[in-house]
């Protein structure tokens, strides 16, 4: 019986993966860039997620790659449902600056099924990536 559940998270787990790219070419987003000082810059980017009301995946995800991350600074990500925060976290950018946060969707619990998210959510990511410097010719 486990392994029949552990197959199915598996299966909800591989479809994510395969919707997700999908999902995330069709998403405005609007990114901003906010000096920090001569050298870092906050990356400010905003976007929609809708979770339909007849969703079955249990888990979605935030992910990317940060082409100039500055070291050891956490990527903040903020979910708000309209003006209200509704979920925040913090994940960590790996060596090739790529990064990724999942988050239950769906619980279940014996034969009730509880919809964590569900509709219209703005997704806020901050990353503190590096300033580009220009090199002076001798």
């Amino acid at each position: 019986m486990r392994t029949l559940a552990a197959l199915g998270i598996l299966t909800a787990l591989l479809s994510i993966v395969v919707i997700s790219p999908t999902f995330a070419e069709k998403q405005q987003s609007v990114t901003e860039i906010i000096p920090i000082d001569d050298s870092l810059a906050l990356e400010k980017t905003t976007l929609t997620m809708n979770i339909p009301s007849n969703n079955k995946l249990p888990f979605g995800f935030v992910e990317g790659k940060i082409t100039n991350a500055a070291v050891e600074y956490p990527v903040i990500i903020q979910i708000y449902k309209g003006n209200d925060a509704y979920h925040f976290a913090q994940t960590d950018v790996k060596a090739d600056g790529s990064y990724e946060y999942r988050f239950r969707v769906l619980d279940s619990n014996s034969d009730r099924t509880i919809k964590i998210f569900e509709g219209d959510y703005t997704v806020k990511i901050f990353k503190v990536v590096n300033l580009s410097t220009t090199v002076k010719s001798a």
